[in-house]
């Protein structure tokens, strides 16, 4: 899934850059941002440009 941060600039994410969703865990988008490690992010911060969904990660 293709997202697009809407929030404000932050350190390591760039307002308006498309993101690619890894996983969703727990309801939160796993993304690989600009500090090149992966995160967690509320889904409430992005847009949805393209909505194929990542497959879930099941916890262990």
């Amino acid at each position: 899934m293709i997202v697009q941060y809407k929030g404000k600039r932050k350190v390591d994410i760039i307002p308006e850059k498309k993101y690619e969703v890894l996983s969703i865990e727990r309801g939160w988008y796993r993304i690989v941002d600009e500090s090149g490690e992966d995160y967690l992010y509320s889904p409430a911060q992005f847009d949805i440009i393209e909505a194929e969904p990542p497959a879930p990660v099941l916890a262990a």
